[in-house]
């Protein structure tokens, strides 16, 4: 991918080893760390040559073992012929080394971290892979932890992340295509998926869209998620995030593409559905009668964070004829000496909610669990006995609050629609919650993923299409896979006598 206003350089390098050098020294002007070393050869003076390499980016033993000492030690180099194959073939030892006259490449090969070698008389220059930036150790991430299943999770570094994700699918058959996105940073990601699995249609539409990315830098995958993605207006995502090698190898093997960036640990997966935010990997791993409970619970869970409020309201401002006479006599002599209205110390305690939240997500783990129970605590019985609130509203804001955490993915959803179908029972009682949760349905519906119906599966009466929705079957049982994910080999297992 070409940036019109690259700033690197444009055409090819010379021969002449000094005009070389003056080019990439004007290229780096004002760059500190840009390190111009010069060498010849100790048993032929007239091979000169010079290394160039960004200080901070490289590891200094490659450059010294395996670039510097066999260019100076080498006593079979010849100034006669092609000696820049001689040293590309016979004296430099890298794993990773090529040839390129273009001044472009050889600028950007520098910032990531390799060596380029220049050569007196030569037009062309090597790329020698250095690149020694430290990364961080792999380990399990925070936000997705789990009781039984891998430990890994992925880091910053994108080969180390590549590497997570070969080491469980030992196969010829899974792909990466990289790519670069950003004028200024280059961003290096990397397609992943399965050639003869994937829908090529999906992968066509992706790589179209991320073609069509033009913005100074891409510092995360969140950046990428927001420019790709379906429906930009709409509260629910469609593209999918995670930091678990292992969920982004189960959805590749569904026919789902992989999008790993350098320099972030969150892995984008596409397309997403609106199941998927109730899937966890670890129902995989677990007996199919447990997960499908936790499965049905995550469900209920929205439901009641999202509804519980609205229902509240509408009950105690429009419907007090359907709370039975005892409850009712109960709620309104709690209510007694409060002076706002039921919405508005709804609103106001459910802000108060997400204000601890966030709190407690932003401080350090242990000051945030002791600031967030004890700011939910104090605050509460405080504002009860002030009677600035109601008991009740606390015991609902509580099952509302507690229940959205059960799907940490869909807090952001979650409180928008919580809020919708709140403001719209406070003003038309339960027709204006059948209204809201009429209006999302529809919105659900028209929403599309690269493609794919957001609700897949949830409108099919076919057995077949509901093995993976509200329950989970039986591995053994699940053999297909998603049909509209996958146009090739859709066959996922065959045992037996095969079950359609």
């Amino acid at each position: 991918m070409t940036y019109p206003d690259d700033q690197s350089g444009a055409g090819n390098i010379n021969s002449s080893l000094s005009k070389n050098i003056e080019l990439f020294m004007n290229i780096f002007r004002d760059e500190d760390t840009f390190i111009v070393r010069n060498i010849e050869s100790q048993y032929n003076k007239s091979i000169k040559c010079s290394v160039l390499f960004m200080e901070e980016m490289v590891d200094t033993s490659i450059i010294n073992d395996n670039i510097l000492r066999p260019v100076l030690q080498n006593d079979s180099l010849k100034s006669s012929g092609d000696t820049i194959a001689q040293l590309q073939n016979m004296v430099i030892n890298a794993g990773h080394i090529h040839k390129s006259p273009d001044i472009s490449i050889l600028t950007h090969s520098i910032l990531k971290g390799n060596t380029v070698l220049l050569l007196e008389g030569s037009s062309e220059a090597l790329i020698i892979g250095s690149i020694g930036v430290k990364g961080r150790a792999i380990e399990e991430p925070e936000a997705e932890k789990v009781v039984r299943g891998p430990r890994e999770g992925f880091t910053e570094q994108i080969m180390t992340n590549l590497s997570l994700l070969r080491k469980r699918l030992e196969t010829t058959d899974l792909k990466f295509r990289f790519m670069t996105v950003g004028v200024k940073s280059r961003t290096r990601i990397c397609l992943c998926y399965m050639n003869s699995i994937v829908n090529p249609k999906i992968l066509k539409e992706l790589e179209d869209r991320i073609n069509s990315i033009k913005i100074d830098s891409i510092l995360a995958s969140g950046y990428i998620s927001d420019l790709i993605k379906d429906a930009p207006l709409s509260p629910f995502r469609t593209v999918g995030s995670t930091e678990r090698p292992d969920i982004v190898v189960g959805k590749i093997l569904e026919g789902r593409i992989a999008v790993i960036v350098d320099g972030t640990p969150v892995a984008l997966t596409v397309p997403y559905l609106f199941l998927e935010y109730f899937q966890a990997n670890e129902d995989y791993y677990i007996n199919f009668y447990f997960s499908s409970v936790s499965r049905i619970l995550r469900i209920l869970g929205f439901i009641l964070t999202v509804c519980v409020p609205a229902v509240y309201v509408a009950l105690m401002t429009f419907h007090q004829e359907m709370i039975p006479t005892p409850l009712l006599i109960s709620i309104s002599a709690a209510r007694q000496g409060v002076p706002f209205p039921t919405i508005v110390e709804t609103l106001l305690l459910l802000m108060v909610f997400e204000i601890l939240i966030e709190t407690g997500t932003r401080m350090p783990t242990n000051i945030g669990q002791a600031l967030s129970i004890v700011g939910a605590l104090v605050l509460g019985q405080a504002s009860v006995e002030a009677k600035i609130v109601s008991a009740p509203i606390v015991i609902v804001v509580a099952i509302s609050g507690i229940t959205s955490l059960m799907i940490p993915k869909m807090q952001g959803p979650a409180l928008i629609l919580r809020v919708v179908f709140l403001a719209l029972s406070a003003f038309m009682g339960f027709y204006g919650l059948i209204f809201g949760i009429t209006g999302a349905i529809l919105h659900l519906c028209e929403i599309r993923s690269f493609g794919v119906p957001y609700l897949l599966y949830l409108t099919s009466m076919e057995p077949k299409d509901l093995k993976d929705t509200l329950i989970r079957a039986p591995l053994w049982y699940m053999n297909y896979r998603p049909k509209l994910l996958s146009q090739n080999n859709k066959l996922r297992q065959s045992k037996g006598k095969e079950k359609k």
